[in-house]
């Protein structure tokens, strides 16, 4: 390389370390400088590692964003400027591979998610079992089947049962137990 030719890469490197140091204190000039000087650059090390050419422009809008962020953590240790900005973006493009490759997005996600509602054969085991419920419940004495229900799975109190029917409340209680173990029994069977 010729001593101009190294002479115009110095400069550039002083450039872009200059700009850098400017983008870390918010300088949106400085940040929209910096771009017009590396866009074409980074685009190019997107579309290297991405090879699609929307997702490197996505890709690269990030870069951008992540350089705002972090220009501040950029030092001049000797290192090239494009060194640096080149492997924030090619940290981002892999991680971006990294995600596409490990697992689906959230709106691919969605399709993987199991129905919660019960599948044909759930419903018909539990329209059988709903059935034998019922027929044991039927075949209690003197209504204590609709007690049952009233109590068990309308939420009724003891002390109801006892007001509507006139039945004494420890009555009610021993009928509702012994309908309990019939219908246990029923169901064993």
């Amino acid at each position: 390389m010729t001593k101009a030719g190294n002479s115009a890469e110095l400069l550039a490197r002083d450039e872009v370390e200059r700009l850098l140091e400017r983008v870390a204190l918010r300088d949106r000039k400085a940040f929209s400088q910096l771009y017009d000087r590396t866009c074409a650059k980074l685009f190019g090390v997107c579309l290297r590692v991405l090879k699609s050419r929307a997702e490197a422009e996505d890709a690269l809008q990030d870069v951008y964003l992540r350089i705002w962020d972090k220009a501040g953590l950029y030092r001049v240790n000797g290192l090239s400027p494009m060194t640096w900005l080149i492997t924030v973006t090619r940290n981002l493009c892999i991680d971006r591979l990294r995600a596409r490759r490990d697992g689906p997005g959230p709106v691919d996600l969605a399709e993987t998610v199991a129905d919660s509602a019960p599948g044909p054969e759930a419903r018909a085991i539990a329209g059988s079992q709903a059935a034998r419920l019922n027929a044991c419940l039927e075949a209690l004495p003197e209504g204590r089947g609709a007690m049952l229900r009233r109590v068990y799975l309308d939420g009724a109190s003891y002390a109801t049962l006892a007001g509507e029917t006139g039945v004494n409340i420890n009555t009610i209680r021993t009928w509702l137990r012994r309908g309990l173990i019939a219908v246990k029994e029923c169901l064993g069977r």
